[in-house]
């Protein structure tokens, strides 16, 4: 047997030869990432012994918490059983019960179910069967995606172009003919003495004359996560998505709902569009909490009115798929995933402890650092206020990286985004354990207000 590396090759390893996502290219073989070894229920141990909440949740994912072995076992049954399959040719058990499965639990008649490798892949299809849709129906102008302003939809080329998230300057080509943004909908920055139902006219009249200015026959489809969750957990106001939704309606205008974090319990339901926000998409895109992050998976699911539209009356290919399309072994880790759910009723968890969760939370506001506190079922966002009286790029990321840091070494992981620390911890957090967090959330905010003097 070879001898285990020590943690200082791992590094230096990771450091040569491994390129994370988001990488600064002129500083990554300078990173000094923590090497994780082991994870169990919430929490997380890196290979020095050090344990720390997970309060990112993975990456918005780990929904049922680590280390079950029931998990393992439904897996590891599968691998020996038929490890892959080929979608183009032949179907498996787990994909045919997977997707009838989340077709049982989409709203209206959301039912054709695309298996996809996650989230980014997921969007893709949904915009590509958009285009599909558009030029069947012989309207190939009708391309435009409308997205949003700190709205994240993934990595991949179409998800990347409607994604408007960025503050740092991307040198990465994006499809910017196909796309137009829609301002902030964060009632946080909203001017002083506007209320929310006002802001949410304003909002609202933003697509209003996106649409009248673009023209409703070259726009094909509104994107929009029901909680823009990367961008900082803004959670727009009350009844934006119903008219919004109205609006696409009236404009044969596809409403995709990017539900890669809201599904799968994050809000107490399976899917959020219509449960929290009442609208039933023509698309959701779903992934990470549907396999709780054990395995890669995502869904693309296109209601039977538009697949409908997409089958004409003359032959036509839908060519889209990935060779792990239906992925056996990620469907049956899906399935199991979702039966832990139901047999421990985790939803229902979700939505009793939500409120407590969401109360401690808002006793974060009290810090004068403090900007703002937002969120909604095990959704959070804790917002700085600019230092020095003014945002910059600088600025900001220094913020976040000292609050980062503070909760690091008290034993709290969060996910900092420039002047926001975000978290979204597996759904079988218990109150004893969201007391720990915040507790050690309190103690990070004293310790960087006193080092910022504030």
């Amino acid at each position: 047997m070879t001898n285990q590396p020590s943690a200082d090759e791992l590094r230096d390893w990771d450091r040569a030869h491994h390129i994370h996502p988001w990488v600064a290219m002129d500083a990554w073989r300078g990173y000094d990432l923590p090497v994780m070894a082991q994870a169990d229920g919430i929490y997380l141990w890196d290979n020095q012994g050090r344990r720390y909440i997970d309060g990112p949740g993975g990456m918005w994912c780990v929904q049922i918490g680590y280390g079950r072995r029931e998990m393992a076992e439904a897996i590891a049954e599968q691998v020996m059983r038929m490890p892959y399959n080929s979608p183009w040719s032949s179907t498996t058990e787990p994909a045919a019960i997977l997707a009838r499965k989340i077709a049982d639990m989409t709203p209206g008649d959301l039912n054709n179910v695309h298996f996809t490798t996650g989230g980014s892949t997921a969007v893709d299809s949904a915009i590509r069967a958009m285009h599909f849709l558009n030029n069947r129906l012989g309207r190939p102008d009708k391309k435009i995606v409308i997205g949003r302003d700190k709205g994240y939809h993934g990595s991949t080329y179409m998800a990347a172009s409607v994604t408007g998230k960025e503050r740092e300057v991307s040198i990465l080509d994006k499809a910017g003919d196909l796309v137009r943004f829609l301002p902030d909908v964060n009632p946080y920055i909203r001017p002083e003495g506007m209320s929310e139902a006002q802001w949410c006219d304003e909002k609202v009249g933003d697509l209003e004359r996106l649409i009248e200015e673009v023209g409703a026959d070259k726009i094909g489809a509104f994107i929009a996560e029901p909680i823009l969750s990367s961008g900082g957990v803004i959670v727009p106001p009350k009844g934006y998505h119903k008219r919004t939704w109205e609006l696409c309606r009236a404009h044969d205008i596809l409403y995709i709902s990017d539900e890669v974090v809201t599904g799968f319990g994050r809000l107490g339901h399976w899917f959020a569009s219509e449960e929290v926000f009442g609208i039933v998409p023509d698309i959701i895109t779903c992934a990470k909490g549907l396999t709780s992050g054990y395995l890669p998976l995502g869904a693309c699911i296109i209601s039977d009115s538009v697949m409908e539209r997409m089958a004409g009356e003359t032959p036509a290919m839908f060519s889209n798929g990935y060779t792990y399309s239906g992925h056996p072994v990620s469907c049956a880790a899906a399935l199991k995933n979702i039966e832990i759910m139901e047999r421990e009723k985790i939803l229902e968890h979700v939505r009793d402890i939500s409120p407590y969760f969401q109360s401690k939370l808002q006793e974060l506001a009290r810090f004068d650092i403090v900007g703002d506190v937002r969120g909604e079922g095990l959704l959070a966002c804790v917002e700085g206020k600019p230092l020095e009286g003014k945002s910059t790029l600088a600025a900001d990321k220094k913020f976040g990286a000292l609050l980062d840091e503070a909760c690091e070494k008290r034993g709290l992981l969060v996910r900092p985004l420039y002047h926001m620390a975000v978290f979204s911890p597996p759904l079988v957090i218990t109150r004893d354990e969201i007391d720990t967090m915040f507790g050690i959330l309190e103690e990070a905010l004293e310790e960087v207000s006193q080092e910022l003097d504030l």
